[in-house]
Formats: structure tokens, C-alpha cells, sequence
């Protein structure tokens, strides 16, 4: 019943000669403005994932999202990384989260840092906030900073004026 009328009314929003002009006479503004409506440039692209079959030797860096399966040997650079179970990374790791859930030989840096109960991480830690599950492996030093990710000069905070007046030993 509903479908019928569909079927026979595809023309009435429009006059029945003005189709025609109206395809081929597309308004620009209209449809500028529709194109910005939407959210799907603003939706975020899924994780590049790297198969437990990949070896790499060399770096990674993106701003969005991995997913490491496979073997690296190099530094990876990430807004979310994730490294699986039967992963393992030789290298330096930097992203804004970081969840390590196979092996890590290499320097850690992130905002967000989280060791599961099978991670095996060799290297020291350079973290905002950190987790780690009972039953990680951790060999190491842990450092916190307030960014983390910034990697000019020193791995210290203590060179920065701002952060070395509150208490300084």
C-alpha cells in the first residue's frame, strides 16, 4: 500500500517537467552545504592492523590508529597502539595510548600506558598514567611526565623552569 505510493509519486516533490532541469541544474549551495552536514570526514578511519605473518624492518608513523600482530623492528609512532599477544616490537614505541599485551624490547612513551596480565616489556616506561595488570613482565624503569610525548632534548622534566620550581631535591 505504502509502496505504491512511492512507485507513483517519485515526481510530486518536484513539478513533473522540473526532474529533468533539476538534474542537470544541481544548485551549488545546497549541495556544498549537505556535503558539510554530515559527520563522515569527522568519523575515524578503523586501526591499520599488522598481521601476525608481517616482519617489518623499519619505522612506523601515523596519526591514527595500530594494531601490531606480527614482528617490528623499528620505532612506531601512533595516536592508539596496540600490541598483541603473540607480538613483538624491538624498538621505541610513542603514542597517546599504548596497551601492550605481547613483548616489547624498547623505550615506551605515552600518555596512556597499559601492561596486561601477558605483556613481557623490556625498556624503560615514559608515562602520564600507567597501568599494569597482575602477571606483566616488566623490566625497567618507570619515569612519569606531564607530556610524555615530547621527545626535544633530555628525557628529564627537571630541565624546564616551569616544572623544576614547585620541589626540586
Amino acid at each position: 500500500m505504502f509502496s505504491k505510493s512511492k512507485i507513483n509519486e517519485p515526481g510530486p516533490r518536484t513539478a513533473e517537467g522540473t526532474p529533468t532541469m533539476d538534474a542537470t541544474a544541481k544548485p551549488a549551495q545546497p549541495q556544498g552545504s549537505q556535503d558539510y552536514r554530515p559527520a563522515a570526514p569527522k568519523a575515524k578511519p578503523p586501526a591499520s592492523v599488522l598481521s601476525a605473518d608481517l616482519h617489518i624492518k623499519g619505522n612506523i608513523k601515523t596519526t591514527g590508529d595500530i594494531q601490531v600482530e606480527g614482528q617490528i623492528e623499528g620505532d612506531i609512532r601512533a595516536h592508539l597502539l596496540t600490541v598483541g599477544e603473540g607480538a613483538t616490537v624491538r624498538g621505541e614505541l610513542m603514542a597517546d595510548d599504548v596497551v601492550i599485551n605481547g613483548r616489547i624490547v624498547g623505550r615506551v612513551r605515552g600518555l596512556k600506558v597499559r601492561l596486561t596480565s601477558t605483556a613481557r616489556v623490556e625498556g624503560d616506561i615514559i608515562h602520564k598514567t600507567i597501568a599494569i595488570e597482575s602477571g606483566a613482565h616488566f623490566e625497567g624503569s618507570v619515569q612519569r611526565q606531564e607530556d610524555p610525548l615530547n621527545t626535544t632534548g633530555a628525557p628529564k622534566p627537571l630541565p624546564k623552569p616551569s616544572a623544576a620550581e614547585g620541589g626540586h631535591d
